[in-house]
């Protein structure tokens, strides 16, 4: 590795170094909030002076795909992923599978699409069905009631539903 590199990696270290701080402090943050925020930051300027365009937009490539994976690593052990509420929700969810059937869920889904004018943001808390980023194509299954995250591809935030199949 020459000179370059090693100067561009240990920029790149202080960077992922800043996300991790920035969570140590608000472990709120999404990823786009982190890669917001990093890339306001010192370090940062200090990247993007030093680098090439090419190799900037590689590194903004591999700060999101790392800051997905470290929020993650941290996500995998809160209370929302132990066993018991794992569990909590599968009971609920197959009784309610139990005294329901698809097609009622069905029309739920497309009342709900109705309202929407068929297009969802993100944040929106939506319950099964597949959502289609609008700008990338990118496909998220959400399975449970949940809000609706930005899309992992491209950080856009509207999306279209599938219909449900029987």
């Amino acid at each position: 590795m020459n000179d370059r590199s090693n100067v561009l990696l240990g920029l790149y270290q202080a960077l992922i170094t800043e996300v991790k701080a920035q969570f140590a402090e608000d472990n709120t943050l999404t990823v786009k909030n982190l890669f917001n925020s990093v890339t306001q930051g010192k370090e940062f300027l200090r990247l993007k002076q030093q680098a090439g365009e090419d190799e900037l937009a590689l590194v903004e490539q591999f700060l999101k795909r790392d800051i997905t994976s470290f929020l993650r690593e941290q996500n995998a052990d809160s209370l929302s992923h132990s066993q018991t509420v794992i569990t909590l929700e599968n009971t609920l969810w197959h009784w309610l599978g139990e005294i329901t059937d698809r097609s009622q869920v069905e029309w739920h889904e497309l009342t709900q699409d109705f309202k929407q004018n068929g297009y969802y943001k993100s944040g929106d808390i939506v319950s099964q069905g597949i959502m289609v980023c609008t700008n990338c194509g990118n496909e998220m299954s959400i399975e449970f009631p949940s809000p609706i995250p930005d899309c992992p591809e491209c950080d856009h935030e509207e999306f279209t539903r599938e219909p449900l199949t029987p």
